[in-house]
């Protein structure tokens, strides 16, 4: 999960001397992710507090979870899930919390109650200073070594979208943005005009519903 307020900075509850179980992690999550936090991850064992999140950021996730909800029902592909909701892969091991995650139809089993139990089929994370080097260092390779079949990062410091796809040696290739447009392979008919990230305020949802022509 991405963060922008420095004045919380990222806390490492439990230590490498003191791990805990995943099962304990989720029986105790809320407290670890306390109200006046962003949120937990767990990884090796390890209990790590999140920051809270900017308005920006908070507005982008909501952004993708509409047009990505919307989409999906309508097309009856899948599920969205926004964070806080785990992702435990079976690579680390850990659960993270991407900021938003769809699952494909054949892959709704994945999904407990309160995780999901395997690789999303997309997985988003808006980037800020602080969790440049999570979100493009060990969530990258986990996500890649997890199964991940899409990993979208957007920093909105840089203005900077980038989008990921597994190949067929499950290495992550960089994929092709054309004329300005991400299509991505995974979520039929999503595509994402990469200009709308930087606008201020950001597009209406109803309007790229009339592009896509969903309604």
């Amino acid at each position: 999960m991405a963060q922008e307020i420095k004045d919380y900075p990222t806390q490492v509850v439990s230590t490498k001397a003191n791990r805990i179980s995943y099962e304990e992690f989720l029986a105790r999550y809320d407290e670890f992710a306390a109200t006046d936090a962003g949120g937990a991850e767990w990884v090796d064992g390890e209990v790590i507090k999140m920051s809270p999140a900017s308005d920006k950021h908070q507005d982008l996730v909501d952004f993708f979870t509409a047009l990505l909800r919307i989409l999906v029902e309508t097309k009856d592909l899948g599920a969205v899930r926004s964070s806080p909701f785990q992702m435990k892969t079976a690579f680390r091991p850990s659960g993270r919390e991407p900021d938003i995650v769809f699952v494909a139809k054949e892959n709704l089993h994945r999904l407990k109650p309160t995780y999901l139990d395997g690789a999303a089929d997309v997985a988003i994370e808006i980037i800020s200073p602080e969790s440049q080097a999570r979100d493009r260092g060990d969530k990258f390779y986990e996500y890649e070594k997890g199964g991940v079949r899409e990993y979208w990062l957007i920093d909105t410091t840089r203005r900077q979208a980038e989008f990921y796809r597994l190949d067929n040696n499950s290495i992550y290739q960089t994929a092709v943005i054309e004329n300005g447009v991400f299509n991505s392979t995974v979520v039929t008919g999503f595509y994402l005009r990469v200009e709308w990230l930087w606008q201020e305020p950001l597009p209406q949802v109803l309007s790229i519903l009339r592009e896509w022509k969903l309604v």
